[in-house]
């Protein structure tokens, strides 16, 4: 088990956001913002991402016991779990493995089963850069630019990238461990539990990572209340993508489960 760091604002029923790979609690930052304003909302760095502990072992079973023992320590019983791609897996799991510890589910862009998204090959792109010999952010990106083409997946990996004291760079997420995880991270554990609680899947309709009609019948093998919904034109990164169509389709379903008060979060514009 490891020791998340984490942080927790607002007051009211908990709900605990859980990023993607390669990501931190810096990634739910709006998502946060919109909740707790009737909701105690807590935002974790999952092990082995932001400024949480590294672990050689990743697979799906501990994280979700990182985010349990999460709860003791803030001394909350049951939590609803909001989890963005490998997170919506650890808050899958979750459920179906301490169901009377999750209040609801909410899993984002992602479904219970095996993905081959070549993510070994992105580290190996990773660990080419020399990080450790560059002067600047700029450098680094030039580097990068040549095997990763994507401005955006770029300005997302970079989040990763510290200063070091004495000159140079590091990545602050241990690209070793992760390689080795790759194919835990990817796939998805082999459980036996069912989770009747209420659970919501959301995605983009330009994401290849959750397609109803292929993902919906394995959904209702581990889940017997799901719902869905789709944001029209997004991809994996939803919540980025369409923050307020993503903030209102959470918030309606959260208010529905007496969670949160949709209505007072609606008299702010942001979010």
């Amino acid at each position: 088990m490891v020791d998340l760091n984490y942080s927790v604002r607002g007051q009211g029923e908990p709900v605990v956001l859980l990023h993607g790979l390669y990501g931190s609690s810096g990634n739910l930052a709006r998502v946060a913002r919109y909740l707790n304003r009737g909701c105690r909302v807590i935002v974790p760095d999952l092990r082995n991402h932001g400024k949480s502990p590294h672990c050689p072992q990743m697979d799906y079973t501990a994280m979700a016991a990182d985010v349990a023992a999460l709860l003791e320590r803030e001394q909350i019983e049951r939590a609803a779990l909001l989890g963005h791609s490998m997170g919506g897996k650890v808050a899958m799991t979750m459920a179906l493995t301490m169901p009377e510890r999750v209040s609801c589910l909410i899993a984002a862009d992602i479904a219970p089963k095996l993905y081959r998204r070549s993510h070994d090959s992105l580290i190996s792109r990773l660990q080419a850069v020399d990080v450790e010999g560059a002067t600047s952010r700029a450098e680094i990106d030039a580097q990068l630019s040549s095997t990763v083409e994507d401005g955006q997946v770029r300005q997302f990996l970079l989040t990763n990238l510290q200063k070091a004291q004495d000159g140079g760079y590091f990545w602050r997420i241990p690209l070793d461990y992760l390689a080795n995880a790759v194919p835990e991270i990817e796939g998805f554990p082999a459980l036996d539990g069912v989770y009747t609680g209420p659970a919501l899947f959301v995605y983009g309709t330009r994401s290849e990572y959750f397609i109803l009609e292929r993902d919906e019948e394995l959904v209702q093998k581990y889940f017997t209340q799901p719902e869905y919904a789709a944001i029209p034109g997004a991809g994996h990164w939803l919540h980025a993508e369409n923050p307020q169509e993503f903030n209102r389709i959470i918030g309606a379903f959260l208010h529905r489960k007496g969670i949160f008060d949709q209505h007072i979060a609606e008299l702010s514009n942001d979010g």
